[in-house]
């Protein structure tokens, strides 16, 4: 087999070519005036409903679009003044509709009256234009007219640039409105209310709330009670952007039996340490000397036998899962654990648990794995992500750590799998749901995807059964169980190894799993059930390949729009490239929660491919025909752009499907193939400069040739530096780094 390569070398870094952009509708589509009319209407009743509403000083203005639209679709002349971008007035977005083949985007903007106005007035503008100098309704030419000066606009109370954008904007957008929260809510709820010019603490005194005792997350995130959440509704329903339940309940693991047993295991000596969050640890069990126990529950919380239950499980996993499960010998060895209670058995505070595991992360820099086998009941919302979900997300942009997070467990004997439950919506943790021994969804397992769009779960593993359950140490002895909560500390075994003993940054041992689970002919969706695949038994199976594959990982930021390299040498024989090839990347971007569906503040775009000369310069085909970014005028729509190439996903895998009759490629140049990394914000801060990334590569020799070497001496000519990522070697200085030295 084949060792992983790791290559470092120097990316080259460019600057988006800012070309003026040019308005106008789709080809062959029109706007009517009927539609203009329509708009001030729906605008009307929004004004008319502000100067009722005085509290916030503004207005918060849903708009509605016909469909997923993309940053450059998103209003241009509506609901702005001057040079200001409507973008910075966004407060949040949702999606309307059931179906995922046919979403349509709501962003809620907050903004000034005379802003609503000043809009008003341009559309009435425009109606009159379109009606009397268009026949009623304008087209795609008639723009195109306009925009090269072939028609004479003259109107001296709009700008030709702002009567463009607002035709362009009404074709988008099919109405304004006011989200008003309406549904009862009977239990204490994490509250989250929209941004505006008022502070929270003065909207709680004016509705009779005492804010001072008010347990607070953030600026505007609150623990509330049932009544508290009731007197904003009465006073306020339109400022509560989010509500969850914060009472969240664990479905408790099927424990099958337990009997007294004694294993016996040596001391600790310098094995990394793995960070747990979960309910507390029993330290009566004889893998005891291997786990740091801090109790982080209220010391009036009274603590019961079965509260140690569940966390002294997942510890015994980690720590010794395959002496306790020789079947399941992973190669990873034995892992130090750092454990966290946070929550006892059954229902617990979610605003609680944020509080601690964010402490336990600040408190533990060293710690870089983190196992999180607690999930709710309850399913994650469409529009939005859970508290924990975005807690966890915010300390792994944070933090430089990554969590590993069970897919939560649901009812086997329900006709169809209930969603996911938090904190699996996480989208920067690794996700992990369970399987069968035949690689089957577990008959508990629940289903993604999050934000109707992002691919959870990540990957799925071997967590226990009906018929095959999985063996656990338990404060009374040996026991048998089943659960996505002990599928994921195996995975977190695995990350572990990459990361602490291998040495591989996170975005890299994230990336790795992913692509070992997923292997070739990744042409179809990814399951909601088992993501991308199950990851491999052996850790042998993820950093080594069969003979005719090379495979090697590369890490960068993304400090400019492109970063990019057009020198990855791949060997050629008889004039021809014979290798199939698939790509991984992985990122933590920023989140942010009130931005709704629109989550992710960072895109990072992928192309890898041969390098050939377009228009004079230097071009990459990219596997996946990916045009996103090219030169040229390219028509595609946003939903196809997050259909086919994952557009604001953070995790991106590109594969060519392996075929019967293998052909060999074409050399374009000198044989040179690159990678491009292009990367998009959302908003007007540049959350991505200096974002890390990390690419999984694999090259499969179509004849079955071992071309590594090759590879190498190629890499080395080309200005590369190779390291062999030997197993062995990589544990010898990891052995040698942790020792201590006594002077």
């Amino acid at each position: 087999m084949n060792n992983i390569l790791q290559l470092k070398g120097q990316f080259e870094q460019q600057r988006a070519r800012n070309a003026v952009a040019v308005r106008n509708l789709p080809r062959n589509q029109q706007v009517e005036a009927s539609h203009i009319s329509d708009l001030i209407n729906s605008l009307n009743n929004v004004l008319h409903y502000w100067k009722e509403h005085t509290l916030i000083k503004g207005a918060l203005v849903s708009v509605y679009y016909y469909k997923v639209v993309a940053k450059s679709n998103r209003i241009k002349g509506m609901l702005v003044k001057g040079s200001e971008d409507p973008n910075d007035s966004i407060r949040g977005s949702k999606f309307s509709g059931t179906d995922p083949n046919n979403l349509k985007h709501i962003f809620i903007h907050y903004t000034s009256l005379n802003i609503i106005e000043e809009t008003i007035r341009r559309l009435q503008i425009a109606h009159k234009i379109i009606s009397d100098d268009f026949n009623g309704h304008i087209a795609y030419n008639d723009i195109e007219k306009l925009n090269k000066k072939e028609i004479t606009f003259k109107n001296p109370d709009l700008k030709i640039s702002n009567f463009i954008n607002v035709v362009v904007d009404s074709y988008y957008v099919k109405g304004f409105g006011i989200e008003l929260i309406t549904e009862e809510v009977k239990e204490r709820s994490i509250v989250t209310l929209y941004e505006t010019d008022v502070k929270a603490e003065e909207i709680f005194k004016t509705v009779g709330i005492d804010y001072i005792n008010t347990k607070k997350i953030d600026e505007n995130t609150f623990l509330l009670n049932p009544d508290e959440i009731e007197l904003l509704k009465e006073n306020v329903p339109y400022i509560i952007a989010m509500s969850v339940k914060d009472l969240r309940e664990v479905k408790p693991e099927d424990f099958v039996h337990c009997e007294p047993g004694i294993i016996q295991i040596p001391k600790p000596t310098n094995e990394p340490v793995v960070g747990v969050i979960d309910t507390p640890f029993s330290t009566d069990v004889y893998f005891s000397d291997w786990v740091e126990y801090v109790h982080m529950l209220d010391k009036h919380i009274e603590i019961e036998p079965g509260d140690y239950e569940h966390g002294t499980e997942v510890d015994s996993i980690i720590v010794d899962g395959p002496i306790i499960n020789p079947t399941l010998d992973d190669g990873c060895g034995r892992f130090r654990v750092k454990h966290f209670g946070v929550a006892k058995k059954g229902p617990f505070s979610s605003f609680t648990v944020l509080k601690a595991i964010r402490k336990a992360v600040m408190q533990n820099r060293n710690i870089k794995v983190w196992n999180l086998s607690l999930g709710s009941v309850l399913e994650i919302n469409n529009n939005f992500i859970s508290p924990e979900g975005a807690e966890l997300d915010r300390i792994q942009n944070e933090f430089d750590v990554i969590f590993v997070v069970a897919g939560t467990n649901g009812d086997p004997f329900l006709e169809k799998p209930l969603k996911i439950g938090a904190p699996a919506d996480s989208l920067n943790s690794l996700v992990v749901n369970s399987v069968t021994l035949d690689k089957k969804p577990a008959s508990y397992h629940r289903v993604g995807p999050v934000l109707s769009f992002f691919h959870k779960p990540d990957v799925s593993y071997y967590g226990g059964d009906i018929g095959e359950p999985m063996r656990v140490c338990t404060p009374l002895g040996e026991g048998y169980v089943k659960g996505t909560s002990f599928s994921t500390p195996w995975i977190t075994r695995k990350l572990a190894y990459l990361i602490y003993k291998l040495g591989f940054a996170r975005e890299v041992a994230k990336a790795l799993l992913i692509d070992s689970a997923a292997g070739w002919n990744r042409q179809d969706d990814v399951s909601c059930s088992i993501g991308y695949g199950v990851v491999p038994l052996k850790i042998e199976d993820i950093v080594k390949t069969p003979d005719d594959e090379i495979r090697f990982v590369m890490t960068g930021t993304t400090d400019a729009y492109e970063t990019y390299t057009y020198r990855l040498p791949v060997p050629i024989y008889n004039e021809k490239q014979p290798f199939y090839a698939r790509a991984t990347l992985c990122y933590f971007p920023k989140c942010i929660r009130s931005q709704g569906v629109d989550y992710t503040c960072t895109e990072m775009d992928i192309h890898f491919g041969r390098v050939k000369e377009k228009n004079g310069r230097p071009s990459i085909e990219s596997i996946n025909s990916n045009i996103q970014g090219d030169s040229g005028l390219i028509s595609l729509y946003e939903s196809e752009a997050r259909k086919l190439y994952r557009k604001w996903d953070n995790v991106k895998l590109i594969s060519e499907e392996l075929k019967n009759r293998a052909r060999p490629r074409k050399v374009y140049g000198n044989g040179m193939w690159g990678l491009s990394i292009r990367t998009k914000e959302r908003l007007r801060e540049k959350n991505g400069k200096g974002l890390a990334f990390g690419v999984v590569v694999t090259l499969k020799e179509m004849n079955g040739k071992n071309r590594i070497d090759d590879f190498k001496k190629l890499c080395v000519m080309h200005g590369w530096l190779v390291n062999d990522i030997d197993i062995d070697n990589q544990i010898d200085i990891f052995n040698k780094a942790e020792e201590e030295i006594t002077f």
